[in-house]
């Protein structure tokens, strides 16, 4: 079993609550919009990262963290991208490449709305953690955390904070 922490659209910063919440992580996921490599410097000296750029990220968080990322973990595979849409309107290419991928898990960032969902079309979970940020449209900052377990996903829980 691993524990994961998800977040996406810092736009530079970490809140010091991610810290507890994340504190029986194996690993943290990032969605893209870093916004400044030394979030992922500092997450890094917390728990490992797997991370993908986003559209607002620069050329040295582009030049560490590649757009999008293809990766298993236990016996489930996951498509990690910063824009993806969600079930019932994903962005443009993104059909074809959950076609081609088939991920037990997508997880995308960008739109700063936090969805978890299933997508019964392709026998997958969404997840958006929404934004954990100060900056954009939000009002909450939010941070997912999920257990994984072979194919399975289970104890997923989220934190909500007032910005």
């Amino acid at each position: 079993m691993l524990r994961i922490g998800l977040l996406s659209d810092t736009h530079g910063s970490v809140h010091p609550r991610l810290f507890d919440f994340f504190k029986d992580c194996h690993e943290i996921w990032h969605a893209g919009d870093i916004g400044d490599i030394r979030v992922t410097d500092i997450l890094k000296e917390f728990r490992p990262v797997i991370a993908v750029h986003g559209n607002i990220d620069g050329s040295v968080i582009r030049s560490e963290f590649p757009s999008e990322k293809v990766f298993i973990r236990e016996e489930s595979k996951i498509y990690l991208t910063h824009i993806g849409g969600f079930p019932g309107k994903y962005a443009n290419g993104i059909s074809k490449k959950l076609d081609i991928i088939q991920p037990d898990l997508f997880i995308c960032g960008h739109s700063h709305i936090l969805k978890v969902m299933f997508d019964q079309t392709r026998k997958m979970l969404f997840i958006n953690p929404g934004a954990a940020g100060n900056s954009g449209i939000h009002q909450k900052i939010t941070l997912i955390r999920l257990s994984i377990t072979g194919k399975n996903f289970s104890d997923l829980e989220i934190l909500e904070i007032d910005r």
